[in-house]
Formats: structure tokens, sequence, C-alpha cells
């Protein structure tokens, strides 16, 4: 689609005629009502709603046969009295003005309206409501059949689940939505968090897929998103929404097919091409209800129809929706420090679960400004965290940084190397017991007052923690053979040249006596012969040699 404006929404451009063009009537709509519905836009106070619903009704009627009578729009508004029509789902896809605009052959000499149109112009006003928005862009073949009855039933007969699910969802759904209308995508899949996770973006499932998506460790990487110790983006809002979006247009590519673009999201687009490959063999059909799927699979698109059927017509199973507003939950802010959580939270003046519930793909007490520049704030909340930030006047605003450790130890002796308890290092780094931390991994330890450097973003990208499993060891004394240095013992052994070293008190270097007593830190081996398992001591082993 050729808009006359541009996507910023900030500034009209001019309208030329002497080119053919394209215009796509829906995306002109939703255009609009981006417009109309943002109450922060000051295009509110310069377009009047009979303005802007003319304005509608013209670009409704661009493409239309050349004998149409031209239509003034406003006039028609100020004029009509009808009510717009119910809603309904096959109604609305049959109708022949929701298919997409066709390229005039000539030059557009006159905007008109369509002549197969039968909508009043008020229909055309933007909704107040989300869901009803949501409603308008349903196209979506329909799957009816007894699963798409018993989920019905199944939610229906569930209303503080419901409850719950929508409440939860206001956060999030109107961004999701603006995102499906920018790509031309059906708003039926606005709903599909409410079947992956029931719009939790913490929750995990047993296979280990995170987020409102759901996406698979393997699945985030392709589509970029970072996974570390100090954040997972499979968690966050807008970045786990443009995945799953751009994946769900991937498979639609694939199939041609929603339904099984649907199924390959959730069974995976392998197992649905080989599915469709063996009915092709077989001479069966190859759509969704044709394929032999897992149950889960089987149950997930009836799943999302039962929802769709219940936002279209909540009174139809005794559902009330709660109200969410046709406008922008949030904003992204850019912060410009590393800065702790919690006073991320109180600078905005927000409860610090809902600052959690927006910034879902946080891992730490910190926020990294290196591989996290921005945050997301309830709408009203921005400004009031721009002012608090920079007038914060009481130290650093982050109590953490990070540690590279330098070679394998115990999480006793990191700790006592960055001044932390050793139950605190445990607990802030989620270090089980009986574990090494490896050389190399990023620990998070308290920020001193001497540190003003924030985290590097080397660190912040791509920071781990590695663990091993905790070797027991036992203390053992074996006396140096002729020209025996601490080098050579360590390779006898197995073990490093540094802990040879630093267990005897000598360098690196040094060489031992013929005779003398050197002690060693050995591990305790397990030893399997057959069916049976023989500790056999460390001092032993060493005695042999």
């Amino acid at each position: 689609m050729i808009s006359p404006f541009d996507n910023s929404l900030s500034r009209p451009k001019a309208l030329t005629t002497t080119q053919p063009m394209t215009f796509n009537q829906s995306a002109a709509v939703s255009f609009f009502w981006r417009i109309a519905s943002n109450r922060h836009s000051h295009f509110q106070s310069i377009f009047s709603a009979a303005l802007l619903t003319g304005a509608l009704a013209g670009l409704s009627g661009c493409a239309a046969p050349s004998n149409s009578q031209p239509l003034d729009a406003v006039a028609a508004l100020s004029s009509s009295n009808s009510t717009p029509p119910p809603h309904s789902v096959l109604a609305r896809k049959n109708s022949p003005s929701a298919a997409t605009g066709v390229a005039p052959s000539t030059l557009i000499q006159s905007i008109v309206p369509s002549g197969e149109s039968t909508q009043s112009v008020a229909a055309l006003e933007a909704p107040v409501e989300l869901w009803d928005r949501i409603r308008r862009g349903f196209r979506m073949t329909d799957l009816q059949n007894d699963l798409v009855i018993d989920r019905e039933q199944w939610y229906s007969s569930r209303p503080d689940y419901i409850q719950r699910m929508t409440q939860r969802s206001s956060k999030y759904l109107f961004h999701i939505v603006e995102e499906l209308e920018r790509r031309n995508m059906p708003t039926e899949l606005a709903l599909l968090p409410f079947i992956e996770s029931a719009f939790n973006p913490q929750a995990v499932s047993s296979a280990k897929a995170a987020g409102m998506w759901q996406f698979m460790p393997a699945t985030g990487t392709y589509f970029d998103l970072k996974q570390n110790m100090f954040r997972d983006d499979r968690r966050d809002v807008l970045a786990s929404t443009r995945a799953a979006l751009d994946y769900l247009q991937k498979l639609h590519t694939m199939f041609g097919d929603w339904h099984l673009a649907l199924a390959a999201y959730n069974w995976g687009e392998g197992n649905v091409g080989r599915a469709i490959a063996r009915n092709k063999k077989a001479g069966l059909g190859t759509r969704y209800e044709d394929l032999n799927m897992p149950a889960e699979t089987r149950l997930y698109v009836p799943k999302l129809q039962a929802v769709e059927n219940i936002v279209a017509h909540p009174e139809a199973f005794n559902t009330e929706l709660p109200l969410i507003e046709n406008h922008p939950y949030f904003q992204e802010v850019q912060i410009s420090r590393d800065i702790d959580v919690v006073l991320a939270a109180k600078l905005a003046d927000v409860k610090l679960e809902d600052f959690k519930a927006l910034n879902p793909s946080i891992h730490q007490p910190v926020i990294l400004v290196a591989g996290m520049p921005q945050i997301l704030l309830p709408w009203d909340s921005a400004k009031v965290f721009q002012r608090n930030f920079e007038a914060y006047t009481r130290g650093q605003y982050a109590s953490w940084t990070t540690w590279t450790v330098p070679r394998t130890m115990a999480p006793s002796e990191a700790a006592r190397r960055t001044g932390m308890s050793e139950s605190d290092m445990r607990s802030i780094n989620s270090i089980p017991p009986r574990m090494l931390i490896k050389m190399g991994s990023t620990l998070l330890v308290p920020r001193s007052a001497t540190v003003l450097n924030d985290v590097t973003s080397h660190v912040a990208e791509n920071g781990q923690l590695s663990l091993a499993p905790e070797v027991v060891t036992r203390r053992v004394n074996v006396k140096a053979r002729k020209g025996e240095t601490v080098a050579t013992l360590a390779r006898r052994y197995r073990v490093s040249t540094l802990e040879v070293a630093d267990w005897n008190q000598v360098t690196a270097h040094s060489a031992f006596k013929l005779g003398q007593s050197v002690v060693l830190f050995l591990p305790i081996k397990a030893i399997t012969t057959g069916k049976h398992t023989v500790k056999v001591k460390a001092s032993k082993k060493a005695a042999r040699k």
C-alpha cells in the first residue's frame, strides 16, 4: 500500500496523481484507526470525527468502477442515522468489502465509493474497545467440528480462568494487534498466546519452551532471541512477538494455509511436511483436519477457534470480557546507565510486579544498558521515570556488577574473593550444591563505590555461568623422585601446575629434592568392574606409582 502519510504519523505528505497508485482498503482503514484511537496523537486535535470518517469513506471507494457517483463523505455522515450491523465472522469474511484493493488500470482521477459496499459509513468509526478492533480483523477460515464445541464448553465453563487470562493480556494485546495489522496478518493470531501460555511471559513448559509465545531454546536462537545469564528474549514482549510473527509468516509461506501453519508452529514444520507427504502418497486429503497428528496438535487449532468464537460473541457463551481500551498500554524508554530493577520501578513510580510484567526477560536484579538499552513502562510513567532518573543523586544507579572467574573454583572461594557470603553467592547466581564454577564464567557480584564503569557489551551479550560437578579429593603425601619438579608432578597426577605450587607453597617453576614429601589433593575415583563399583583411595593409588 502507498500511504499518503509516513509510518511515524508525524507529517502528512503530498498525495500526487501523476502516476498509478495501489490502495489497500483494509490497510487504509487500519491506518486511520491507529490515528483516531491513539489518545496521545496530535492528529486527534487536527481531525474531527466527521472529517476522519469522511476520509475513511473516501479511501474505501478507491479503485471503484468508473460509473460510480461521487459521495460527499462528510455530508453523508451528518445525514446518516443508521447504526452498524452486528458483527458476524462469517458475514464479514464473505463480504466483498473485505477483499483487498487492486491497482487501477488508469490514473486516479477522483475518490468514489465502492458500488458493491452496503455497509454504513458510521461502521468505519475507530473502535473504542480493542476487542472490537480484533474482531474486525478476523479473516481466517473457520474450523467447525466437535473438538471446537468441546473447547468452547471448556473455556466458557471456567470464567475465572478467562478473566485471569484476559486481564494479563491487557498489557500486551494492543502491541500485538498493531504488529499484525502492520504485516497484514489476521488478528486471530493475537489470541494465540491464550493457547500457548495464557498470556504469561514467565511460563515455561516441560520441554523448556519459554515466554508467552513458547519458544524452544534452539528456535529462539534461530530467530535472534538472546539467551544468556542476564536476559532471555524468549520472554521479552517486543522481541518474542517479532520472532513469533516472523515464524508464523514463514510457516504460512511454506504451507499456504493458516491452519497448517499453526499446526507447524506447535508440532514442527518438518513433522507437518512429512504428514502431508504421507497423505499425498496414500491419496488422502492434505488439509489440517485430514492429517494424522498428536493429540496436542489435533486440539491446537480447535482451541484457538474456540477462543476466537468466545471473543467474537461473548454474550453467546455467557462470558464477559474486561474492557481493554484501543490505545497503547506501554512505551519504550531509553536508559543510559546500568540500573537496579527495584530502583527503575521506583523511579517510574510503578509497582515492582508491574515493571517485571512489562520487562519479563530480565534474569537478574540489575539491568545492563549494554545489552538492554531500553525498558518498557506504562504509557503515563515514561516521563515520570525520565524526570526522576535525571534528578537522582543518591549514588550509583546499579549496586551490582560482574566478575569473570579466572580459574575453576568452589563457590566459597569465589565468595571470599568478591566480599560475599557463600549463601549470597549461590543464591544470586543460582549455583546448586556440589558444583564448581568453571574458569571464564561470569558472576554477578556487589558493585563497590569505586567501580565507575558499567558492564561491557561483550559481557552483557555473552556472559554465561558454566558449572562442573564438584570432585571429592583426598590429601596425600608423595615422595619426590630424582629431578622432580612442580611441572612433572602435575603431569604425572593430572592436576594443574598452579595447584601443586599452591598446595606446597612454592612457585610453579620450583624443583623438589629427591625423597622430599610433596602434598597433593587427588580425586577419589570410582572404578566399575562388571556390576560392582569399587572406590579406590587416591593415597593407595599414588603409593603404587
